[in-house]
């Protein structure tokens, strides 16, 4: 009765064992040194076989490419010899008609009635291959993409400052001369003249540095931000004055970063905070939470604030929130510190609502060495 019981239960596990082996959705083979003992219906379809007879007995480098026989008998040697090799590697399979295809390969130890053997998981990764390589080109294209826009970004800005120096140069040699000599229409046509010219030139400043983000950075090395930040206080000196502005901060790490673009940074959203104030005088504080190598930087004011549906809009370069005359700007300093930011291998956002003032928040990494 036990003897029967054992039985029964083992042929109930060896039929549960072949169910799942013949349904199962990737390629098996069961093999003992190079020949293949026996191969699931999943890899007879996968190789283009009509049947799993027509594998049994082979040897296992008849369906591999030529090309990778070798490696893929040099693993099995060395696996045959106790050697250390991967268990899990990816290679070129071959099937009847002589195609080749990419296998992802799982090698196993089992025990046989007969003796030990070795069990393969394969899966075709032909679909995977051809969605990583055509991410790649996609990837290829956007970078040359992106380094043909910086390049007539920049060459498209710096020639055209020549001629809008000469523009802006003679329209305010004729508003000096003939300022009262003419109409009053003609006074207030030669003021646009001239403020257009300033407009675009900001512009073009603007347009340079953003281009020269990624093209004229500076190798990164330990930076104090402490250093940064008092640079950027000397530049809003008389600003600060204006404004009774109050600056405040933490005291502030050493990061692996550009000094020049740090400053760049730091000035960009300072000025900002100083420039979007309400009735009361600017407040900013820069603080600073540091965990697991990262440092995230906090830029907070009492200024105007954001609605949560500009999010995103604002580091997207020439988008403005308010024209011109209520705030002057290009809209491409926050567009600039998105990519400084990004370049340094960290992000930036923001938290703000109207009336309620912004925190900027971005992340550095901690200097090395």
């Amino acid at each position: 009765s036990e003897r029967r019981t054992i039985s029964d239960a083992l042929r109930l596990s060896e039929e549960r064992f072949r169910r799942l082996y013949e349904a199962a959705p990737i390629g098996i083979v069961i093999s003992r040194g190079h020949t293949l003992l026996d191969i699931n219906p999943a890899l007879v379809k996968m190789l283009g076989l009509a049947d799993q007879a027509e594998a049994c007995g082979r040897s296992s480098q008849d369906f591999v490419a030529p090309a990778r026989r070798a490696d893929v008998l040099e693993k099995a040697t060395r696996r045959a010899n106790g050697e250390p090799a991967p268990g899990e590697y990816e290679s070129v399979g071959l099937r009847k008609d002589g195609t080749e295809f990419p296998v992802h390969l799982v090698l196993a130890e089992m025990m046989l009635s007969d003796g030990p053997a070795a069990v393969g998981f394969l899966t075709d990764i032909t679909d995977r291959r051809r969605a990583e390589d055509e991410l790649a080109r996609h990837v290829e294209e956007l970078r040359r993409s992106n380094a043909e826009l910086q390049q007539f970004a920049y060459v498209a800005s710096h020639d055209l400052q020549e001629p809008l120096r000469n523009i802006s140069a003679f329209a305010q040699l004729l508003g000096r001369r003939y300022k009262g000599r003419l109409d009053h229409d003609a006074d207030e046509f030669i003021h646009y003249m001239v403020e257009g010219a300033e407009r675009m030139q900001s512009l073009i400043d603007d347009l340079l540095a953003y281009s020269r983000v990624g093209t004229h950075g500076r190798p990164f090395e330990p930076t104090d931000l402490e250093q940064v930040l008092a640079a950027v206080e000397g530049n809003f000196r008389t600003l600060v004055s204006e404004t009774g502005a109050v600056l405040t901060h933490d005291r502030l790490p050493v990061v692996s970063a550009d000094f020049s673009q740090m400053t760049q940074l730091f000035q960009n959203l300072i000025g900002n905070a100083m420039k979007f104030h309400g009735k009361d005088a600017p407040r900013v504080h820069v603080g600073v939470r540091s965990t697991g190598g990262v440092h995230e930087i906090r830029v907070i004011d009492n200024g105007i604030g954001i609605g949560a549906e500009h999010f995103a809009r604002i580091f997207v370069i020439f988008q403005r929130l308010h024209g011109p005359s209520e705030y002057p700007g290009t809209g491409i300093g926050l567009a600039i510190c998105k990519r400084i930011v990004e370049r340094h291998g960290g992000r930036i956002w923001v938290e703000s609502g109207p009336g309620k003032g912004a925190t900027f928040r971005f992340t550095l990494p901690e200097a090395v060495g």
